[in-house]
């Protein structure tokens, strides 16, 4: 139940912090200590109410939350770390009240981002205390040049609605006709693979696959310019990539903090940025997409990318997600020749009413011996049909944002 002030003023003050506890009446002592310090301006949650909650506008008005736990909580930590890296998103200090919890577990969920740790039976005075030191704690230095927000280099995603759809071709390929697109004045181009176990983008270019990845995505907390610059590798001096690590990594051992952070440095520093997505739709699948210009999605004519298409589509939907940033890329795509093809494109279009504005034609053998080779299909096979329209879609990118720029 949501508590707030009994006052005399017309619109009652704004809720500033809650607590948040499978039963805050196992805490009494927080109770006490936290209408000391806010009066009646503070809530209460359970752990999953809190997840809906910061998505609510309520929301924005919380300074912090203060999550009390106990040994009993330790099965819940996935949910415990997704709550503190939903409330670090949101730009809400998170204070962590532990009673009888393993190091382990608390050592976990402090590298998710909890701001404040606090023993339970608190201590006499010790929550105010450390209210006051999130209070006065200074505000890191502007990361970004010009300025403390984050730069607005155009961010690109791929994702593939099926295995083998071409997604990793298509992102590394569009990265590398980005980065040439403009012979005089070239953009500065990265990809991210966030393929984190299956991620080909090193494979494709053939880079090392380097511990320094490991490293900064391990604590994005700590990241600064020089983790993140050590973290990319420079492919032919034109194209900057962030590859998966070397070993195959649980898909939630990173959150939707940490990766809203490598976006904003990679945005703050490049035009473009293509970011390669697992298949798998993970917690911050969402980042990326609310943070995408773009969010181009690969599939092909046959029945599993068709159902998949649709389960997409209904996913985002359910969580109230701007499905209008997708952009359907049919890959191995028939023909002008096939008029039989091209009218079986037709009908999946309509029976999944989705618009498909990319067809990318089937390039054969020489894209997978590009892939083999770790080069981009424009050294490859410069003359390729699948490189031949990956080239045209980023020429027009290109122009767009030239246009837009030249309006804004």
């Amino acid at each position: 139940m949501m508590t707030s002030s009994a006052t005399t003023k017309p619109e009652p003050s704004p809720i500033t912090a809650c607590t948040i506890s499978r039963d805050v009446q196992n805490f009494d002592l927080l109770i006490e200590d936290m209408e000391t310090a806010l009066g009646e301006n503070w809530g209460d949650l359970g752990f999953s109410e809190a997840l809906v909650f910061f998505s609510q506008p309520e929301a924005e008005h919380l300074e912090f939350v203060a999550i009390a736990i106990d040994e009993s909580d330790e099965d819940d930590l996935v949910m415990l770390g997704e709550i503190i890296s939903l409330a670090d998103a949101k730009g809400i200090k998170v204070i962590l009240i532990a009673e009888d919890v393993s190091p382990a577990a608390l050592h976990q969920l402090l590298r998710r981002g909890a701001d404040e740790f606090v023993p339970y039976p608190l201590p006499e005075g010790e929550l105010e205390a450390a209210i006051e030191r999130l209070r006065n704690k200074p505000q890191p230095a502007a990361a970004f040049p010009g300025g403390d927000s984050p730069g607005d280099g155009v961010l690109l995603a791929v994702q593939g609605l099926a295995g083998g759809t071409g997604a990793t071709t298509l992102a590394v390929n569009l990265a590398w006709e980005l980065a040439v697109v403009d012979k005089k004045n070239p953009p500065r181009v990265c990809i991210l693979d966030l393929g984190l176990q299956g991620g080909a983008v090193a494979t494709y270019l053939d880079l090392p696959r380097r511990e320094t990845v490991f490293d900064m995505w391990s604590d994005t907390d700590s990241m600064d310019e020089d983790v993140f610059h050590q973290a990319l590798t420079e492919f032919e001096e034109k194209l900057w990539v962030l590859t998966a690590p070397p070993d195959i990594l649980p898909l939630d051992m990173i959150g939707p903090a940490d990766v809203q952070r490598v976006l904003d440095y990679a945005r703050a520093r490049f035009d473009y940025v293509v970011v390669d997505m697992p298949t798998t739709l993970v917690q911050w699948s969402e980042t990326v997409l609310t943070n995408s210009q773009i969010y181009f999605t690969t599939l092909e004519l046959d029945m599993r990318s068709a159902q998949n298409a649709l389960r997409f589509k209904r996913a985002l939907r359910s969580e109230e997600l701007p499905t209008e940033k997708l952009r359907f890329c049919l890959n191995r795509a028939p023909k002008f020749t096939d008029l039989n093809g091209k009218s079986r494109v037709k009908r999946l279009a309509e029976s999944l009413e989705i618009s498909i504005e990319v067809q990318l034609p089937d390039g054969g053998r020489p894209v997978t011996q590009a892939g083999d080779h770790g080069t981009p299909l424009a050294t490859a096979a410069g003359k390729n049909p699948l490189r031949k329209e990956i080239a045209k879609l980023a020429m027009s990118l290109h122009e767009l944002g030239k246009r837009e720029a030249e309006a804004a």
